[in-house]
């Protein structure tokens, strides 16, 4: 089967499944206190070019999400977020219920906050009638594929920094942004004020495991708690570790995010000639988002496994894993020309 219905559906890359191998011998000290979880925090500590960073290792994005807002807020306060977000959209309610915080959600044309549609959330501070504004979280890549540049991150961080609050970046596809704007990792979090970061594996790749990474003293102090009463202090540590270090070392993660965006460049050049179609949000990642009538779509599903986007005007989306390949991109691309033709 082959699938453009989530990064999800990969499989792993085969340098994961070495290190994986590799890890798996003899016995080590549980819950990361092992050698190779010490290299893999060496590696996210050499890509932002700061030795006092501490990385936290999870299983899975919820989880990361879920326990760094839980290190951001208490449960009077309020986290503001685009309503495309997969904290307000795809966790089941888990950040509201573990944090105990609300969500504020805004409406976005492109999945992406601006401080103008943050601003009007700014508000009851110091009231105890209203919850309190403490987080403006934000995906990179957002819902919509689309990327948050630096400049935009920058004033983001500053807006949440003037009001005491913190910017938290669900960056599961943060690779794709890095890969699109071709900058670093550094250069798209610590350059730009990013409070904490989340830095994904799951859909780039790796077998299973994400990074939690608190660029401010006070966040980092008690996330060990949350990570354990949160379920996600894995006892076997070392192997979610063992795959960061050659995801990162050896430049997967970025390598995996081109090839993944790329595949989604080349669906798009191709689709957008397809008859009928509609394109509806920028190709600036491995998604894309399009429109045609149900009856082609519900022929193509006879095929091809995708997903809704907004079933009330027929938008699907497309995503394209670091294992898609042109043959892929060609094979769905002749199949939806003798539809569409």
């Amino acid at each position: 089967m082959r699938s453009f219905g989530s990064d999800n559906n990969s499989g792993v890359h085969p340098r994961i499944i070495r290190a994986l191998t590799e890890a798996n011998i003899d016995h080590t000290i549980a819950y990361g206190d092992d050698p190779w979880t010490r290299q893999a925090e060496v590696e996210i500590r050499t890509l932002l070019e700061d030795s006092s960073v501490e990385p936290f290792f999870l299983f899975n994005g919820t989880g990361a999400n879920v326990v760094a807002l839980q290190a951001c807020t208490l449960p009077f306060h309020s986290v503001i977020c685009a309503a495309t977000a997969h904290i307000a959209v795809d966790e089941c309610g888990s950040p509201v219920k573990l944090t105990g915080a609300s969500l504020k959600e805004a409406v976005t044309p492109n999945g992406k906050l601006t401080p103008e549609l943050v601003l009007p959330h700014l508000h009851g501070f110091g009231f105890e009638h209203h919850s309190q504004p403490k987080v403006i979280a934000i995906s990179q890549t957002t819902e919509l594929g689309t990327c948050y540049t630096p400049d935009e991150l920058k004033a983001l961080a500053d807006l949440a920094h003037a009001h005491d609050m913190y910017l938290f970046v669900d960056g599961t596809r943060i690779a794709n942004a890095c890969a699109y704007l071709n900058v670093t990792l550094k250069e798209i979090t610590t350059d730009c004020g990013v409070d904490i970061f989340t830095l994904g594996g799951t859909k780039n790749g790796l077998m299973f495991g994400e990074a939690l990474v608190p660029l401010r003293k006070e966040l980092a102090a008690h996330l060990k708690y949350y990570r354990k009463q949160t379920t996600q202090l894995y006892s076997k540590m070392r192997y979610i570790a063992a795959q960061f270090i050659p995801y990162l070392n050896e430049n997967l993660w970025l390598e995996n995010a081109q090839k993944s965006n790329a595949s989604a460049r080349s669906l798009w050049n191709k689709m957008q000639h397809v008859k009928g179609i509609e394109i509806t949000q920028p190709v600036e990642s491995n998604a894309l988002f399009f429109i045609l009538p149900k009856e082609i779509t519900d022929k193509l599903r006879e095929r091809y496994f995708f997903y809704d986007w907004d079933e009330s005007r027929n938008e699907m989306r497309l995503v394209c894993s670091w294992d898609t390949t042109q043959q892929d991109v060609d094979d769905f691309i002749n199949y939806l020309r003798q539809l569409t033709d």
